[in-house]
């Protein structure tokens, strides 16, 4: 593939409707103090969690381009899915109550054995808070079942509903995410940093693939490094959903997508599922809080900081080559861990 400039990316990223949410661009910096704690290489993050909707997060890149494309088809309200403690459901309500529309949002808030504040805390709290019209399902099918529910009632109410998927993870939302390669691109060069290894976390396979097409199309030597921290598919599966993403994305911006490298995923986090807690997890949690006076959480950040501490320690990542580390949000999420956190043993 011929590398694209970044004038001819950003052009072509320009060419499709988007609206402002988000507070770009997000910083890149260096995380000194765990640097140290891990006697490894140079560890730097991009701070997506400071996006700046509603607590901010990674979704909030998806939704610039997402709600775009709503308000450009007419549309009064939108209609997305999720778990109970969905850091995708919070950022669509904010963005939806921000922009004037409607926001239902279908959350599965049956997921086994979870503590009370799982139900009532976080960012369930937040989605009311921010108006949206939250309908709790026990399953995905039953999501299905409740969307079309929805649907109908809007069609009789002659109302237009724009219907964005679970994690904003389509190759309108994933412009986002070829738009943060870019602008991570720059960043590196005005760090004179040569860093191999983004580290994130995946889930709805969305930012993966939009960095992964992003990169690519730069010609960067940065090759994204997805942490799984959900369970619905294998590697396997992933892998071949990461392509058919990239492909589509690749497709809209007429550009030849990159080939997925199973080396670009590692499950070794996951432990016994989405949203149940690893004591690597924690333990992540706890370094990175009390050396940076940073904020993971026990889905999605706080395992994939696991992951990257654990390729420090075995030297999978050498001690002389620099790695950046994704911080993609989802604060909120601590709250509905309460008691799980507590449990952590406080330094003597």
């Amino acid at each position: 593939m011929t590398k694209l400039s970044r004038e001819t990316l950003r052009s072509r990223i320009a060419a499709f409707p988007r609206t402002t949410l988000a507070h770009l661009p997000t910083p890149l910096e260096k995380a000194s103090g765990l640097t140290r704690m891990l006697g490894g290489p140079e560890i730097w993050l991009k701070r997506d969690d400071c996006t700046g909707l509603a607590v901010g997060g990674n979704k909030t890149r998806k939704l610039e381009f997402l709600m775009g494309d709503a308000l450009a088809t007419g549309a009064d309200s939108v209609l997305t899915f999720g778990a109970l403690q969905s850091n995708h459901a919070r950022q669509t309500a904010a963005a939806a109550s921000r922009l004037g529309l409607s926001c239902h949002l279908i959350l599965v808030a049956e997921m086994g054995d979870r503590e009370n504040d799982w139900y009532q805390s976080g960012n369930v709290l937040l989605d009311e808070l921010l108006g949206a019209h939250v309908h709790p399902v026990r399953s995905e099918e039953e999501a299905v079942t409740r969307a079309a529910q929805v649907l109908e009632e809007a069609r009789a109410e002659d109302r237009s509903v724009y219907v964005i998927p679970v994690g904003g993870s389509n190759a309108v939302g994933e412009l986002g995410y070829v738009n943060c390669a870019l602008e991570l691109d720059e960043q590196l060069e005005s760090a004179a940093l040569k860093a191999p290894t983004l580290f994130h976390a995946s889930s709805s396979l969305g930012t993966h693939s939009g960095l992964a097409l992003g990169l690519h199309a730069l010609s960067s030597m940065m090759k994204p490094r997805g942490i799984i921290v959900a369970d619905s598919l294998t590697p396997a599966e992933q892998l071949t959903e990461i392509q058919e993403h990239t492909n589509a994305l690749a497709e809209k911006l007429d550009m030849e997508a990159p080939v997925s490298d199973p080396s670009q995923l590692d499950d070794r986090q996951l432990g016994e599922g989405y949203g149940i807690v690893t004591e690597a997890a924690l333990e992540a949690i706890s370094l990175v809080a009390r050396c940076e006076g940073l904020l993971l959480d026990p889905v999605y950040t706080g395992k994939a900081m696991a992951g990257l501490i654990e390729a420090i320690r075995t030297g999978e990542i050498p001690s002389n080559e620099p790695v950046v580390f994704l911080h993609t949000g989802g604060t909120p999420g601590l709250f509905a861990y309460r008691e799980t956190l507590q449990s952590v043993r406080r330094p003597d």
